[in-house]
């Protein structure tokens, strides 16, 4: 038989898989000896019976002189009563775990995932019971991160519409004109809905797997300076100023460049949101073996230290923030998704860091032929 490559996603936390120590007549070698002695047992009680019935069946038909008395029922009942025994002991051990098992799995199936069972019985049921425990356990956790994901959209959905709603019915009704001054707001929040449904297909196709990338050798220097370009207006009209140190030996990145842009400027975003006038932000990168570390940081407010463990998570937002809350959890897919890393350091009142680990791509010196390094 064939191994499974893959740990099956049913498979109690906590097991070593593929199981260690070989089958179970290696691991259990007294208990197995027992057992197959008990097989040989019975089988003999079960040839025994064969035969003995046979004569009495060939002396009730007269092929044999042999006379059925009480003493062969007695003796026919025997392995039978034997059998039964067992069989009812046997079941007893496993009759209360199969029945908790399928009250729990009745509960699965009403949609109460908090269904959970005891773990005793032989070891095999022990497996099973760890398996379904396990497996409830994250049928719980995903509905719970379900609710909670719908209850978020939900809140965000709710201020950029009612904005749209609010001014259009105020410019129906005559209370505004329809003019530009009373029309941006709609389109502002618009804007605003437009960027949300994108972060939202973004984060379920990374979380389907879906993600795709349009992957090519990319200058980091080039894509650096454009994205600061983008960002130059808003940064002098805060007073803030940006700058970029790119190293030379910096090799081109194995990247889509449009979903690196999306992130380096996500970061830059969120560092001029908490960088004060006459601050500055400094992007830089540096090679390391066959990766190339893109570093974001600002002298900024800094990050809780209670927030930072979850700037990641989905909406998670800071004092202050007009975000959706979506942006470091998106970059963190992408990142991932190119074989890269991403983590944030930070300090209240001295700034923040953001580092992002991408592969590089080498040049095959003899052949001119540009190669992705492993990521």
């Amino acid at each position: 038989m064939r191994r499974p490559r893959g740990r099956p996603p049913w498979w109690p936390e906590g097991e070593p898989f593929p199981p260690r120590g070989g089958p179970p007549w290696r691991r259990h070698g007294r208990r197995f000896l027992l057992f197959r002695l008990g097989c040989l047992a019975g089988l003999l009680l079960l040839v025994l019976y064969s035969v003995t019935a046979m004569l009495v069946l060939a002396g009730q038909l007269g092929l044999i002189a042999v006379k059925a008395g009480p003493g062969w029922v007695i003796l026919l009942g025997i392995p039978f009563v034997l059998v039964l025994a067992l069989a009812i002991f046997a079941l007893r051990g496993v009759r209360a775990p199969v029945g908790q098992l399928v009250d729990a799995a009745g509960q699965i199936e009403a949609g109460d995932y908090s269904a959970r069972i005891a773990e005793g019985g032989p070891r095999e049921l022990r497996s099973v019971a760890r398996a379904f425990n396990s497996m409830s356990a994250r049928l719980e956790a995903t509905d719970a991160q379900r609710r909670s994901f719908v209850a978020d959209v939900t809140h965000e959905l709710r201020t950029p519409l009612a904005i749209i709603r609010g001014q259009a019915e105020a410019i129906a009704d005559g209370v505004y004109a329809g003019d530009a001054e009373h029309v941006a707001p709609i389109l502002d929040a618009t804007e605003s809905l437009e960027r949300l449904v994108a972060d939202l297909a973004t984060l379920t196709l990374s979380e389907t797997g879906s993600l795709s990338l349009a992957r090519e050798p990319v200058d980091l220097a080039v894509l650096v300076n454009e994205t600061l370009a983008a960002f130059s207006s808003e940064a002098q009209a805060k007073g803030v100023r940006l700058s970029e140190q790119v190293s030379a030996e910096v090799p081109l990145v194995d990247v889509d460049p449009a979903r690196i842009r999306g992130v380096l400027a996500n970061l830059l975003a969120n560092a001029l949101r908490h960088t004060p006038a006459e601050g500055s932000i400094r992007v830089s990168a540096q090679p390391s073996g066959e990766t190339v570390t893109l570093t974001v940081t600002d002298d900024g407010d800094g990050i809780p230290p209670d927030l930072l463990p979850r700037v990641f998570d989905r909406f998670t937002r800071g004092p202050g923030s007009t975000g959706s809350g979506l942006g470091l959890a998106i970059a963190r897919d992408v990142v991932q998704a190119h074989g890269g890393t991403i983590d944030v350091t930070s300090e209240v009142g001295k700034g923040t860091a953001a580092r992002v680990v991408l592969p590089a791509w080498k040049t095959n010196a003899a052949s001119g032929v540009v190669e992705a390094a492993p990521g």
